[in-house]
């Protein structure tokens, strides 16, 4: 009987290990044969997939007003960034585009079919889920990211009024910047950078820094990003909207700043303007040498700065003039660049006039400027010692940037100078060079033409007060002034009764330039 047993499963292993070999066989055939009908399915789909990426029917349901690409790509319910897709008929951003996806399920919902692709610029029709091709978006595309050529760049100071989708003008450049809550101050430095021409064209192409190595972890390079973006938009020929909004430009200042600078709380423009091109200059990988980045190419100039140090007061005037001849007491000379020049203004008068108002003093821009004129000497404190200073230019930058130090902060509040300086449209900075012949040869040209001219308004306290700035139009050059999302035309006498902050001019080339 045992014998019996054994034989038997011998014979039942035979025939189970008999009929593996048989379905493997058979699974292999399958899986030879399954590429195949793969292969031919595949084939079969393309020029069916083909016919319906060329002849969508969902296309007339685009609504091209309601597309709005400025603010930050995440979907509207997970609030993701990855794999976001915009819906072309509500302008919603939504995540994914297989089956239960944010994307799919609006669709499915809300018969919205036609979607972009905010990272690869493609378009899909969900919930069939196939690729559109069609040549009449292709200015949703350009909408979602300008690109601009070299010979586009040439002429893009030449181009007069264009009209947006929604049928209002503008002129490219000159277009309103979206207030979001107190980001006034950012939108003036912007819309004035905006205008400084080498720094307009090297980020209206974004070859020009893309290929700059940064440190892995470095957040700074993404405010050149974004920057660029910004500058690309406000300079777009094709808008849909004549105004433009900063939110992602806003964010990457807030996060690269460790929120210093926010869109929330009124800040200074001045801090703000210093912060932003220090920190332009380290992420396009600048150094101290002139000409490292595009900041120092378009604002770098180098002053000579004489110093010397006051020896502590003294009843005894014979040991005052000893301890001037000192070694430590001698005047001593250094060059230091500069980006923009601070100018001080003159204290305000402290009693009313008999009709019980303040007088509002008026001071001329060349005595502000008279600081630099390598004479005029004034004492600067620290902590522990006093120093007497006076500056001479000596080497000028294309563009210049004055900044008048309107807010002064005390311990409990802060004021502000209500002085108007009175300024030309055009200055000579000769005076103000030094007087080495060296220096002046190296300079045929010193005249400024004024570009753009920040002001401010109301009370120094944030929040109180609103900032505009006024901007000179390169090919026509007509002024305008603009304030958040309004645009309005100026005219140039307008400009010098305000109560200017920061001044940008730019260097005359060519003396027959007709104003």
């Amino acid at each position: 009987k045992e014998e019996k047993k054994t034989v038997r499963v011998k014979e039942e292993a035979e025939v189970i290990a008999e009929a593996v070999e048989v379905k493997v066989e058979s699974e292999n055939e399958e899986e030879v044969q399954q590429p195949r009908r793969k292969k031919e399915k595949t084939e079969a789909e393309v020029e069916e997939e083909y016919v319906r990426s060329r002849h969508c029917p969902y296309l007339d349901t685009i609504n091209r007003l309601l597309l709005d690409f400025d603010f930050e790509k995440l979907c509207s319910v997970s609030l993701s960034h990855l794999n976001v897709y915009a819906c072309l008929v509500c302008g919603k951003y939504f995540q994914g585009r297989g089956k239960h996806s944010h994307a799919y399920t609006h669709s499915v919902q809300m018969s919205h079919h036609v979607f972009l692709n905010l990272h690869t610029l493609k378009f899909y029709c969900l919930p069939d889920n196939y690729e559109v091709i069609d040549p009449s978006l292709e200015d949703i595309k350009y909408l979602l990211n300008p690109t601009f050529s070299e010979e586009d760049i040439s002429h893009i100071d030449e181009k007069k009024r264009t009209r947006a989708l929604d049928g209002s003008t503008y002129f490219p450049g000159l277009v309103g910047l979206n207030n979001i809550k107190a980001n006034d101050y950012l939108n003036v430095v912007f819309q004035a950078l905006a205008h400084v021409i080498p720094l307009r064209n090297f980020f209206l192409r974004e070859e020009n820094y893309s290929s700059i190595k940064r440190p892995p972890g470095d957040q700074s390079f993404m405010l050149v990003q974004r920057l660029g973006e910004l500058f690309r938009k406000l300079w777009n020929p094709r808008n849909f909207k004549s105004h433009v909004s900063p939110h992602e430009m806003c964010q990457a200042v807030v996060k690269t700043s460790k929120k210093q600078f926010q869109f929330i709380q009124q800040g200074n423009p001045i801090d703000f303007l210093q912060w932003l091109l220090n920190t332009l200059h380290r992420a396009l990988g600048g150094t101290k040498k002139p000409g490292s980045s595009i900041v120092y190419k378009a604002f770098r100039g180098l002053m000579r700065v004489h110093s010397r140090r006051l020896p502590p007061p003294s009843e005894n005037e014979d040991e005052y003039r000893r301890l001037l001849q000192r070694k430590e007491f001698q005047e001593s000379s250094a060059e230091t660049p500069f980006v923009f020049l601070t100018l001080d203004l003159p204290p305000p008068p402290l009693f009313q006039d008999e009709f019980e108002k303040n007088i509002i003093p008026q001071v001329p821009l060349i005595d502000l400027l008279a600081k630099f004129d390598g004479a005029t000497q004034r004492e600067y404190q620290t902590y522990n010692d006093s120093f007497m200073k006076r500056f001479e230019l000596v080497e000028l930058p294309p563009y210049m940037i004055l900044c008048i130090k309107r807010f002064t902060k005390n311990s409990f509040f802060v004021e502000k100078n209500p002085t108007i300086v009175n300024f030309p449209l055009e200055i000579d900075m000769a005076d103000y060079l030094s007087s080495d012949p060296a220096v002046r040869d190296r300079h045929p040209h010193t005249t400024y033409r004024l570009i753009a001219n920040i002001v401010h308004d109301g009370k120094p306290e944030p929040g109180r007060g609103t900032y505009r700035t006024h901007n000179r139009h390169t090919g026509t050059g007509q002024w305008f002034e603009l304030q958040d999302l309004h645009v309005i035309d100026l005219l140039p006498q307008m400009i010098t009764l305000t109560e200017s902050l920061i001044q940008f001019y730019e260097l005359k080339v060519d003396d027959d330039d007709d104003e």
